[in-house]
């Protein structure tokens, strides 16, 4: 891509950015969390599920597995149906006592601070990595590219890439380092809440004079 090119992307994206933080000064990841691990595995959780359904099984969770060794020792059938309102409550079981084994066995109990060691934790990719690093432990190791961040990132002209490790890419190379989990954040609530999939809420919009779909606001 042309660098003229790439340097109105960029300009467009600290724009953006800069709004959607005037429009929620206090943004962060709607997962309830108050720990890494905590993070993890409401974040695994999260996987074809709403926030605010894990949200629902977290709260007690947590209480019942503080600990990696906890999930480690879990009992699969009873920790199935614990989790079983997330859905695919039997994958996500067997991932959460996998993690916890790995993280309990290799790395002291605590959540490494790597994206290499995360991403090698049993049913960890990245786009999760990202989460726990850049919103639990304050490391900006990429951008979260989930279907909101796609779906707005092309909408708002930023990058016309299908697949989340190539958004992501582009993504980077347009904002400081320091802005990555911030821009992560608010461009998965405004996907979430305003630039919705099937009727975006074009109204409602903060940055809809940067937008270069005003005209074709619903298309994906």
């Amino acid at each position: 891509m042309k660098q003229e090119a790439r340097e109105e992307r960029a300009q467009r994206a600290r724009v953006v950015l800069r709004k959607l933080k005037g429009e929620r000064p206090d943004a962060r990841i709607e997962l309830e969390f108050g720990n890494p691990l905590e993070l993890l595995m409401a974040t695994v959780l999260a996987a074809q599920c709403t926030d605010q359904r894990v949200n629902e099984v977290t709260r007690t969770l947590f209480k019942r597995y503080p600990t990696a060794r906890d999930y480690a020792n879990a009992h699969r059938e009873k920790l199935e149906q614990e989790i079983r309102p997330t859905g695919f409550f039997r994958q996500k079981a067997k991932a959460l006592i996998a993690i916890g084994k790995e993280l309990a066995e290799k790395h002291g109990g605590k959540v490494p601070q790597t994206m290499e060691e995360l991403t090698a934790l049993p049913g960890v990719a990245r786009k999760t990595a990202n989460v726990v690093l850049g919103s639990a432990m304050g490391i900006p190791a990429g951008i979260v590219v989930d279907t909101h961040v796609q779906r707005v990132s092309r909408r708002t002209g930023l990058s016309s890439e299908k697949t989340p490790e190539k958004i992501e890419a582009d993504l980077v190379e347009l904002l400081p380092k320091r802005e990555w989990t911030a821009f992560g954040v608010h461009y998965t609530l405004h996907g979430r809440h305003t630039c919705t999939a099937r009727k975006p809420r074009c109204n409602e919009c903060p940055i809809l004079e940067l937008c270069p779909q005003i005209e074709v606001a619903g298309a994906q």
